[in-house]
């Protein structure tokens, strides 16, 4: 018992170094923390209790020399967890500035019971040296069974100490998509991952660190997602980049800054590889969000009149003949004439120039809540409505309200074709919804053969414009009939400027 002599630990010093220690505790720990001190003042207190005990029996007793090395050890267990403590909280987590892995925690607990234990074997008149020694096979036996177990062990160790990801962060450790999942454990042997599927991976520690970990939350919750699609070779990329980007404007969750790109990725059996990126922020929505991207860029493939090239070992005939032909087109050319009829200006023209129209006209289908046009952008586009109904919102930001829907039958944008002014409003499909489309090249043929169309078409608009206008205001049939001139008149000049008529 020299050693305890030695280092201060006779008679009541050890118990007053104790209870110096526990009452600096409070004031080191943080709040959340403080309820760790119970544990040194009951092993100190299970000592003080042995110490009694001991002083209380015989000289001569049999159970004097136990109650003193149980009472050295409970005593050296509360010094350890005070000091243990004092260090972690007062040195180690405040100079870091962070909180110390829980590993490395239990292993400096650890090492310094085991020291506890060491102490106390000696004060028993147990060398540990002699321990070792004797004992070098069997350590050697234990060394070999627990191999695996003491390499996750370090591996955990270097995992802590390097801090690859914490709890939290979404990783993927090989190459398998459904190896992607996010950390809700790190221990001494494993990590413990759930997945998208609500499935929980444990995956051990040697395994992580001989991986490739791929940190999808670091450095930044930023991450970038990728969808292909093959365009077949006769389709130009100036026309296919620009709508596959704008196919993205409207998806939900995903980030304008930085900004989504496209690129030509390759040059396949399928045709033109396209790689539309774009950048997330919720990595758990990805699978959601990537849907939306592909239901999206199908969409607009479909008004580009682009079939995605797929591979097809199947073998068709049709019956191609130039008269079914010929029939098939003008069933096409009838049905989009009798969706002109319904457009009051365009039902004021000719037969033939009608016709002509319907011949130009093409067909545009929309994804439920897409974006057709928008408030305060260039056209010279009207759309008629097939099937579907769309939207026409006004304002903007939050103040942005709906003003009405239209149907089929119904139209919009008919002022931005005859005139190019810009669109007074922004228009949203609600449902799946297919349009027709009469742009200003076929207008403008059909006005190049007969220019005083023009006329027609304005007079019929400013009636229009006047009858909306005569619901609200009271006035008399000769005012109306001089501002429907007036009107006409202005109207006249702006069509003919716009399609550069004389």
């Amino acid at each position: 018992m020299d050693w305890i002599h030695q280092i201060g630990l006779s008679g009541g010093v050890g118990i007053s170094l104790a209870l110096a220690m526990i009452v600096v505790l409070p004031v080191l720990l943080p709040a959340g923390s403080r309820r760790q001190v119970r544990a040194p003042i009951v092993l100190l207190l299970v000592h003080v209790a042995l110490v009694s005990w001991r002083l209380m029996l015989p000289e001569e007793s049999s159970l004097s020399d136990p109650l003193r090395i149980a009472g050295l050890f409970f005593l050296l267990l509360s010094l350890a967890r005070s000091g243990y403590l004092i260090v972690l909280h007062a040195v180690i987590t405040r100079t870091l500035g962070g909180e110390v892995p829980r590993i490395m925690r239990d292993l400096v607990q650890g090492l310094l019971y085991f020291g506890v234990g060491l102490l106390t074997l000696r004060a028993a008149g147990v060398h540990p040296s002699s321990i070792l020694t004797t004992s070098a096979l069997l350590t050697a036996v234990v060394g070999l069974s627990l191999q695996d177990t003491l390499g996750n062990l370090f591996a955990g160790l270097a995992i802590q100490a390097q801090r690859p990801f914490r709890v939290g962060d979404w990783i993927q450790f090989d190459d398998d998509d459904a190896h992607v999942g996010r950390v809700v454990e790190l221990n001494w042997r494993t990590v413990k991952v759930e997945t998208l599927d609500k499935i929980e991976i444990t995956v051990p520690n040697s395994t992580l660190a001989r991986s490739a970990l791929r940190n999808y939350s670091r450095p930044t919750r930023v991450a970038r997602r990728i969808a292909r699609v093959d365009v077949p070779y006769d389709r130009s990329p100036e026309h296919v980049m620009p709508a596959l980007l704008r196919a993205l404007g409207e998806v939900r969750g995903i980030l304008s800054s930085p900004p989504p790109s496209v690129i030509i990725r390759d040059f396949s059996e399928r045709g033109v590889r396209y790689e539309v990126r774009y950048f997330i922020e919720d990595f758990e929505a990805r699978e959601i969000i990537a849907g939306a991207v592909r239901e999206r860029l199908w969409y607009a493939l479909q008004r580009l009149g682009i079939e995605i090239p797929v591979p097809q070992r199947l073998v068709r005939l049709y019956d191609l003949s130039e008269e079914r032909l010929e029939h098939e087109q003008e069933a096409r050319v009838m049905a989009r004439d009798d969706a002109l009829r319904g457009v009051d200006f365009l039902r004021a023209l000719p037969e033939q120039a009608r016709h002509h129209l319907a011949e130009a006209a093409s067909a545009a289908l929309y994804a439920p809540g897409e974006l057709i046009i928008r408030q305060g952008d260039t056209g010279s586009e009207l759309f008629i409505v097939k099937r579907g109904e769309v939207a026409v919102e006004l304002g903007r930001g939050r103040h942005r309200r709906v003003v009405a829907t239209l149907g089929p039958g119904q139209f919009f944008g008919e002022m931005s074709l005859v005139t190019g002014e810009k669109r007074a409003a922004l228009v949203r499909a609600t449902r799946e919804s297919e349009l027709l489309v009469i742009d200003k090249e076929a207008l403008q043929r059909v006005l190049d053969e007969a220019p005083q169309l023009a006329e027609t078409i304005s007079r019929v608009l400013a009636e229009r414009a006047q009858l909306l206008s005569a619901a609200n205001v009271k006035s008399t049939e000769h005012d109306v009939k001089r501002s429907v001139e007036q009107e006409t008149t202005v109207l006249l000049d702006r069509i003919r400027r716009f399609f550069s008529l004389r």
